[in-house]
Order: structure tokens, then sequence, then C-alpha cells
């Protein structure tokens, strides 16, 4: 798993945390969410690991923890995993798979004198104030525990992206952002979240300087499989039916001209700090 530049290129997004509206919005088919969204690397739950080396099994809080995807991953690694949720219709699904969760925002989630030797977050850090967050994982780690964030981005094959983009543009013509982004996925903008994430967390001063890796991986999708996931992103949630369906039937279209299936690449990035043992 190579370790990715220190200076990722940025990218101008605004203050993504604030974007509640969004941000709340992908409960409204919280098991649609917990079916399709990709689960992350193995070797990322092991890297991490490795870089907390408990003593015994890992004290693990997840924030943002939505239907328990990566609290699952470390659970089935050995961990003791709580979660912090916002969304009770997200918390509710995770609930389900024998996940403790807690609902709060987590920059007004209450520790309550308890530690952790890890503090992570899968697809969900760019939700949370990347200072007042920082802040508060650094008051629920153990001295040297550390604090992981981290991303899938995926990228199209260029023939697809092509075409999911010119669907988008004829289905939403009005659209409050770029649709040239929805085919060309996320890859290309994983240097924004990384960077504020690291940016959030040296503004503390409780953290040692903040590292930065990537996992590189492929997910072959069907046409089926693709449709499912891609009301859940964060574009499409709130779009009203019509709209959303157009969508669905242009890519579903674009899918099938290409065999009914794609490989799609992902990179898994993470930052990852460790908490200060010196005060």
């Amino acid at each position: 798993m190579p370790t990715i530049s220190p200076e990722p290129e940025r990218a101008p997004v605004g203050e993504v945390h604030q974007q509640r509206a969004v941000a709340r919005s992908f409960g409204v088919d919280a098991t649609r969410y917990d079916r399709a969204r990709p689960r992350y690397p193995d070797a990322l739950v092991h890297r991490i690991l490795d870089l907390v080396a408990a003593a015994g099994p890992p004290r693990v809080l997840d924030v943002g923890c939505g239907t328990g995807i990566v609290a699952r991953q470390f659970l089935d690694a050995g961990c003791d995993v709580l979660g912090v949720e916002p969304d009770p219709r997200m918390a509710d699904l995770a609930r389900r798979s024998k996940i403790t969760v807690e609902e709060a925002a987590f920059e007004d989630w209450d520790p309550a004198g308890r530690t952790y030797d890890a503090v992570v977050a899968g697809q969900a850090w760019h939700w949370v104030d990347p200072v007042a967050g920082a802040a508060r994982a650094a008051r629920a780690l153990r001295p040297g525990g550390l604090l992981a964030p981290f991303w899938n981005a995926f990228e199209l094959p260029p023939d697809l992206a092509d075409a999911v983009t010119e669907v988008c543009r004829r289905a939403l013509p009005d659209a409050p952002f770029d649709v040239r982004a929805l085919g060309r996925g996320t890859a290309d903008g994983y240097g924004t979240l990384l960077s504020g994430a690291v940016d959030g967390i040296r503004a503390t001063g409780a953290f040692e300087e903040p590292q930065q890796w990537r996992h590189d991986w492929e997910l072959t999708y069907t046409c089926d499989a693709w449709l499912d996931q891609l009301p859940t992103q964060g574009a499409f949630t709130r779009l009203p039916a019509p709209a959303l369906a157009a969508v669905l039937e242009g890519v579903g279209a674009a899918v099938d001209a290409r065999g009914g299936r794609f490989t799609m690449r992902y990179a898994t990035v993470a930052v990852t700090a460790r908490a200060r043992s010196d005060g």
C-alpha cells in the first residue's frame, strides 16, 4: 500500500461539512446504501490496526458509522467498536448488525471519559468540521492513539465516463454542480478531502504530523449493481424521481452498450495521525 504525496492537489469544493441537507440525505434509503456501497480493502483495516498495536482487542470509534459498513469490518478483525452517527435511520440499520451506536453529530458527541485506540471514519470525515472534529477525536484517543479518516475514490472507464457525463448533462440541465464530475468519478478530487483533513488535524496541535497513503484496487460491476449504487451518491440522493429515473435509464443504456458490465478502478485514500503522548 504505497504512501501518497504529502501535498495533494487541491480543488475548491467549499465548506462541504456545512452541507447538512446532503449529509443527512443518505438515510433516505439506508438499506440500499448498506447493500450497494463498496466495502474497504482488508489491507486498510490491517494497516490501521498494525499502527495501533493495541495490547488487547483494539477499541475503535467509528465516526459517521452510517449503516455499519466500516464497523463490521473492524468487528470482524477482532475489535471492540462504537459507532457515532447523526442519522437515526442509518443508526437503526447498523444496530441490526449488533453494532453499538450513539446518535450524535461527532462535533457534539461526548466521550464521557472513554478512550479509544483508534478513531476511524469511512467516507464520512468531510461531513465533520475538520478542526472541531479533529479536536473531538483527540479527546477520545488514548495517548499515541490513531486518527484515521479514509475514502473510496472511484474512476470510471474513460468511454463510460464520457457517456455518463452526457447522460447527466441531458437529464440535469439545471444541476447546481458540474455534471462532468459525475462522469469523471471521485478519484480526481481525493486530494481536496485529504488536504482538508490534514489542515484540520494540524490546527489542533494535538497530533503528530499526519501521514497520507492510498491503496489501489478494482471491482467489476454488472449494470444492475451499478444502478443500485448510483442513487446512494450525494449528487443523486435528493433528485426528484423523474430526473433520477432519466439518469438511471441513460447510464443503464451506456453500461449495456459495453456488454452489461465494467471494471471500476478504486483508490482507497487515507490520512493517519497519532495523538501526541506529551500532552
